[in-house]
């Protein structure tokens, strides 16, 4: 079995900025790829930025330029940078990952965490 565990959400003013953390732990596994996704009241869960195994990274239209995704090999860990964050950046945040596990292929899911901008 895989954990994911979040941390660094919270309450911002708008212009602001925000660290989230994600780390993974638990059964012997590989990483396809790590990913951040967010949801709001009413609204489907909206893919946020991706870091594949080999590092290449993608950030949806609406954060480009101001998140930036990264990731700590030997901590398991993928990180999100918010700067410049909008009020329309509120949302609850899930941490993503895509790996191997006994030769099969999964995916987890963080417990989210609450990112408030205030504007």
């Amino acid at each position: 079995q895989v954990q994911l565990v979040e941390s660094g959400g919270g309450l911002v003013q708008a212009g602001g900025s925000l660290r989230l953390s994600c780390a993974a732990s638990g059964s012997t596994f590989s990483i396809n790829a790590m990913g951040w996704y967010r949801q709001t009241p009413g609204k489907q869960r909206e893919l946020v930025a991706t870091i594949s195994g080999g590092g290449r990274t993608e950030h949806a239209d609406s954060v480009k330029g101001r998140f930036t995704i990264s990731r700590d090999n030997a901590k398991n860990t993928v990180y999100l940078q918010m700067n410049s964050l909008k009020s329309e950046d509120t949302a609850v945040y899930y941490c993503n990952l895509k790996a191997t596990v006994a030769g099969y292929q999964r995916i987890y899911w963080g417990q989210g965490t609450q990112v408030t901008v205030a504007s």
